[in-house]
């Protein structure tokens, strides 16, 4: 191992030109984007709850139960297009787009900007900015919930104010904007409420200057001769007058000084952030460069060492009051793309999918407010669309509404049933990690049994059931429509929901699991491949950026090496014929979750390559949708500790597989803190010499042990650490 150790944290020598550059910090509510720049300071101030009405909330899902089974009898007659009429005739309605609240712009006179530097830090969240005698801090407190911004030069001059002026910002915005001058110093505050709407959102910043003259410039400040000026920002959504004398008296009652609000922050964040390491023995001088300048070496050690830091950083910086939307908790504009919102059918799963392996417990339980936030609308999916109790997910969400009311003939949404199962899945994951099972994930595991009794009553002729309709997202047969039958992952998803429901409520298990054991078996294609559709005639379109058939493989474990090999083979089949379609990141880094559990790192190395060179990361380490840095969003930089973790240590709850899928380029490493599903905690090294893994559990259990020469029994008690100390041999 090198002497230096990863960098945890990132920088650039010029401030962001761009928004998708500037660094970033959240605390799971408020965001913050930061140029970072010494003469036009600027601070994109985001929350989690700001989304722009459209009418989509009032929006229910459609009306379909009595329509279903003469849909059901269709396609059984073998119209495969039936379900492109299953619908109630009205125009796609996106949900409510999220969008940033306005920039706190400090503007100084003096242009002095020589020896600058930028810097974020991971492990406490505050992203510095310097030149020669000037000096910005900015970190989002997770103790406080307030973005803390401090600037300090001798001689300071500096005009604030709030600027809504953003790209794309709606020109009938109705605004107030006002400045009021307290003992603690000056409150900014500006409202906006959106037009034809009785929505607003107000955002009130809390200037303590330290030193010269404060004058009040309506709508801003302006100061001079200052040493150093706090401001303490937050922003808040409501419908009626929200009382700004409260939340002024709130914002007084937090004026302290900047270390003592950041040590009040760090006892959650840097809790958090340091449970994980990884050190891939990268050389110095490339761990040494900027970010931008990383970037250019896509094969280097260093850069997934860093991109692993950023990510987890990312992650836990976007999740608390809600999990990660499509970009994170950032945005500059406000024209996000796909409405910036929460995609539930890959996107928000792969963005949180190291949530309990990289002990962030703070990431599920984001997830878990957004579950159980909408659980009533899922209710409502299920007996309107299908006639049945329980829950149906919706595809697309605001975070509001959890209705399934966002669907088109060419993304027929509302006919997908897997999206329950996979967004409890990581809840699932929790509970085995922790060996302790959450009420509250046990009732809506019973409510998604209970979907699947009323909606399973169709047979086929060997008496198997049948899902009817089904659909896979977001792709379709050759020559087909786009909702048909027994989808590859409807399938996995149904098995899995009934079985795990059954392990949570014993007194219901053996009608589920018998249930469970009369859906078919998956079927293998002409081509050797497991087909996308276990029904006659269905032809898979393997071009596709989503892999949602090898949903069994991962996040399941439905399918694997170990205990269906035949069935893992078919799969490896169907990943090397998949396409990559339009180079969407997250389908690149799916399918390098994939190959890692089916013990192909190359193939982990070939996707994981797709997206280093690809030019997917901007400056500031957040990701893009596509290639040349386009769409900017969240699920590659989010997504890609899953997969790097994925391919040193896998666990299952009677399972811990050492170094899967280990990429040929990484010959040695240490990989700390990994939280197993059989309640232990594991630390990994790896050399060309061999492997060596401490074990921590915390319960008594026995595992298989599995490398690349087999499986060994491994007895583990509760308290007693283990090392295990394998040969080169070992490695694969």
């Amino acid at each position: 191992m090198t002497r230096s150790g990863p960098v945890h944290g990132t920088w650039e020598p010029h401030p962001a030109a761009r928004w998708e550059d500037a660094f970033l910090s959240g605390n799971g509510q408020h965001g913050v984007l930061v140029f970072g720049d010494p003469n036009d300071d600027r601070v994109v101030v985001t929350h989690h709850t700001l989304v722009r009405p459209n009418g989509s909330e009032h929006a229910r899902p459609p009306r379909l139960a009595g329509e279903l089974p003469t849909l059901q009898d269709r396609l059984l007659a073998g119209d495969v297009t039936a379900a492109e009429g299953f619908t109630d005739g009205r125009p796609t309605l996106w949900v409510q787009p999220f969008h940033p609240a306005f920039q706190v712009r400090l503007r100084r006179t003096d242009k002095q900007t020589s020896g600058y530097r930028r810097h974020v830090d991971f492990s406490t969240g505050e992203i510095t900015a310097r030149s020669l005698g000037w000096t910005s801090r900015v970190f989002v407190s997770r103790a406080d919930d307030v973005i803390v911004h401090e600037i300090t030069s001798p001689g300071l001059t500096l005009d604030i104010h709030h600027d809504h002026h953003l790209p794309n910002a709606p020109a009938d915005l109705a605004l107030g904007q006002g400045s009021l001058l307290t003992p603690e110093g000056v409150v900014l505050t500006l409202r906006a409420r959106y037009p034809g709407s009785d929505r607003a959102y107000t955002g009130l910043t809390l200037v303590a200057v330290t030193g010269g003259s404060t004058t009040l410039a309506p709508p801003g400040v302006h100061i001079e001769g200052a040493t150093s000026v706090l401001l303490l920002t937050r922003t808040r959504r409501h419908t009626a007058e929200l009382d700004v004398l409260a939340e002024t008296r709130a914002l007084r009652a937090l004026a302290r000084s900047y270390d003592d609000l950041l040590a009040r922050h760090l006892a959650h964040h840097r809790t958090a952030y340091a449970r994980v390491t990884l050190d891939l023995a990268a050389d110095p001088a490339e761990r040494a460069l900027p970010g931008s300048d990383l970037l250019k070496h896509p094969r280097s050690p260093a850069l997934l060492e860093r991109l692993f830091a950023a990510g987890r950083y990312h992650l836990l910086s976007a999740s608390g009051l809600l999990p990660p939307r499509l970009p994170g908790l950032w945005t500059g504009d406000w024209n996000t793309a796909w409405s910036g919102a929460f995609t539930t059918n890959a996107n928000l799963n792969l963005q949180t999918a190291s949530a309990a392996s990289a002990a962030l417990p703070e990431v599920t339980e984001a997830l878990a407010s957004l579950i159980h936030g909408q659980l009533p609308h899922w209710r409502d999916n299920a007996r309107e669309i299908y006639g049945a109790r329980g829950v149906v997910a919706a595809t697309h969400t605001d975070g509001e509404s959890g209705h399934a009311y966002h669907f088109s003939p060419a993304y027929p949404l509302h006919l997908w049933t897997a999206g329950a199962d996979w967004l409890l899945k990581p809840l699932v994951d929790h509970d085995e990690t922790r060996g302790e099972r959450d009420p509250r994930t046990a009732a809506a595991l019973l409510e998604l049994a209970e979907f699947y009794e009323d909606f399973l009553t169709r047979t086929d002729a060997d008496g198997h059931l049948v899902v009817v309709p089904s659909y896979s997202p977001e792709n379709r047969p050759a020559g087909a429509g786009w909702g048909v039958i027994n989808a590859a992952m409807d399938l996995s998803a149904a098995r899995h929901a009934l079985r795990t429901a059954a392990e949570y409520h014993p007194d219901h298990a053996d009608r589920w699991r018998a249930l469970a054991d009369r859906l078919p078996p998956h079927r293998i294609n002409a081509d050797g491949a497991l087909a996308e559709w276990a029904w006659p005639g269905l032809e898979d379109s393997y071009d596709h950026r989503h892999l949602s058939h090898l949903y069994g493989v991962w996040p399941l474990d439905e399918i694997n090496p170990y205990d269906t090999p035949d069935l893992a083979v078919a799969a490896h089949r169907a990943l090397e014929l998949r396409g990559a379609e339009n180079d969407s990141a997250h389908g690149h880094v799916h399918h390098a979750l994939v190959a890692a559990r089916l013990r192909d790192g190359d193939r982990v190395a070939h996707a994981l390559g797709q997206v280093l060179a690809g030019d997917y990361f901007h400056a500031s380490l957040m990701s893009a949708h596509y290639p040349n840095r386009h769409v900017y969003n969240a699920d590659a930089a989010h997504a890609l500790p899953a997969v790097l973790i994925e391919m040193l240590i896998q666990s299952a709850p009677d399972r811990l597989v050492l170094l899967p899928a280990l990429p040929p380029g990484l010959p040695r490493g240490v990989l700390q803190g990994i939280r197993t599903r059989f309640g232990a905690e594991v630390d990994l090294t790896w050399s060309p010499d061999g492997v060596t893994a401490h074990l921590h559990p915390t319960r008594t259990h026995r595992i298989d042990v599995r490398t690349s020469s087999g499986a060994q029994p491994l007895d583990l008690v509760a308290g007693e650490a283990r090392v295990l100390t394998l040969g080169a041999q070992e490695i694969p």
